[in-house]
């Protein structure tokens, strides 16, 4: 009678030895079989739930910060390490490039990077080396007299002995890095350890791919939104400007604008467009523009200007809407002319008042055949701050309307005294006592911008 078929379970290779739980008295196939197919299926089985469990872990991760830090703690779990590193360094030259460590400060990793790279075993992966396909064992660092000085030096320094790197891969991008886990003393996992560990590098290397695309297209939307807003104020004679900006993660449509105009003047607009994502930040960058040209045409009526804007949204954009609010000043005088749509009305800031300006209500852009509403003329006094704002201001606080809008007055009328001869200074504090730390979230869905202009 043939000898019994071993099954294969879940992707573990029957033919790969035992673990070291198992491997310590096998008992005689010949005489007991079943037993022996029982011994190996526990194992196998122990191996299959604590992978299991750690790529839950390594799944339920939505960061690539998060991702490398566990798949770093959950490869030294397999192989019986203590410390290590996770190089990330795609092989398209795309980034982001990053190290991150187990168990090491920041200038061990250092200390590290000072052996020659192709003397490393991840830098021999990283540099696509022959033979580093796999994984690649060192596991006698300080009897090994034919590795580079530099590398054994550093590890006696560190104090570790052996080490074990792998290659980092996934199908559709090919390379994206290399870690490598430390050993204090000489050793090397063993084959079911390797095996184990190959098998989670695999499923890593397709979660973090998945993650590293991610961030790239939340780098690209970071970039085009930052495009997409004034790289800096104008120097207007009698004004003084500040902006502050926080960015929604999924890249919102709030947007501000600060232009000089003819014969001194000045033009201020805040805006939001409904929506997040890449098609909000298209609409945003075709009402800001659409503004500009508007406010040098016709920047002395703002009510003209909004109704341009209007019929340009309904044109380019016929289902979707937006708030806006454009101010023309006149510095010299201290003459303000403002009209909104559906915005958020400014705040004036000063010794004596903190008030917002009456806006006239009106709806916001893209929500009426024909968008018209009267304009409101303010004369900020000497010494007087004009704050915008967008609407993710209030919203981030989470409060209704009304308390948001008292919560906005609050923080305006507490600032202090020697803080309002400076218009950042006035941004950065309403910002600080609307937003404190518990509210100012960065996973938030909101844009927020902040527009200060103090009159002198």
């Amino acid at each position: 009678m043939s000898a019994p078929h071993l099954p294969k379970v879940a992707g573990i290779n029957p033919t790969v030895p035992v673990s070291d739980h198992t491997a310590g008295s096998l008992p005689d196939v010949t005489s007991a079989p079943g037993a022996f197919i029982q011994d190996r299926l526990a194992g196998w089985v122990s191996d299959l739930t604590t992978l299991h469990e750690l790529t839950e872990r390594l799944a339920g991760t939505g960061t690539l910060d998060d991702a490398l830090h566990e798949f770093l703690d959950a490869g030294a779990t397999l192989v019986g390490a203590r410390r290590g590193l996770v190089v990330l360094e795609p092989s398209d030259r795309r980034g982001p490039v990053s190290t991150t460590g187990l168990g090491l400060a920041h200038a061990e990793l250092g200390l590290i990077e000072t052996v020659p790279r192709t003397a490393t075993s991840y830098g021999r992966i990283l540099e696509g080396l022959p033979d580093t396909e796999g994984a690649l064992t060192t596991p006698d660092l300080p009897g090994d007299t034919g590795l580079d000085p530099r590398r054994r030096e550093v590890a006696a320094r560190l104090g570790y002995a052996a080490s074990y790197a792998v290659p980092i891969t996934a199908e559709a991008t090919g390379r994206l890095g290399a870690a490598v886990w430390l050993y204090d003393e000489p050793a090397e996992p063993l084959e079911r350890q390797r095996h184990l560990a190959g098998l989670y590098t695999g499923y890593a290397g397709e979660h973090l791919a998945r993650l590293l695309e991610l961030e790239r297209a939340r780098a690209d939307v970071a970039t085009i939104r930052e495009e997409l807003l004034p790289s800096r104020l104008p120097r207007v004679a009698g004004v003084q400007l500040a902006a502050r900006h926080r960015r929604a993660p999924q890249g919102g449509g709030d947007w501000y604008d600060a232009l000089a105009l003819p014969e001194g003047a000045l033009g201020l607009a805040v805006g939001s467009v409904n929506g997040s994502g890449p098609s909000a930040l298209a609409a945003m960058g075709r009402l800001r523009a659409g503004l500009r040209a508007y406010a040098v045409m016709e920047g002395e009526d703002p009510v003209a200007v909004l109704s341009d804007l209007e019929l340009l949204l309904r044109l380019t954009e016929p289902a979707r809407t937006a708030t806006a609010l454009f101010a023309y000043c006149e510095p010299a005088e201290r003459k303000i002319l403002l009209a909104g749509a559906g915005h958020t009305p400014p705040l004036l800031i000063g010794d004596r008042r903190t008030e917002f300006v009456e806006t006239s209500v009106s709806a916001p852009l893209g929500m009426l055949a024909c968008w018209e509403a009267p304009s409101v003329e303010i004369t900020p006094a000497p010494g007087e701050t004009v704050l915008l704002c967008t609407d993710g201001l209030l919203r981030r606080t989470g409060d209704s309307t009304d308390r948001a809008f008292a919560r906005l007055h609050s923080a305006a009328a507490s600032v202090p005294k020697a803080m309002r001869q400076d218009a950042g200074a006035v941004a950065d504090h309403v910002l600080r006592t609307v937003l404190p730390d518990g509210l100012d979230r960065g996973e938030d869905a909101e844009d927020v911008v902040v527009l200060a202009a103090r009159f002198d």
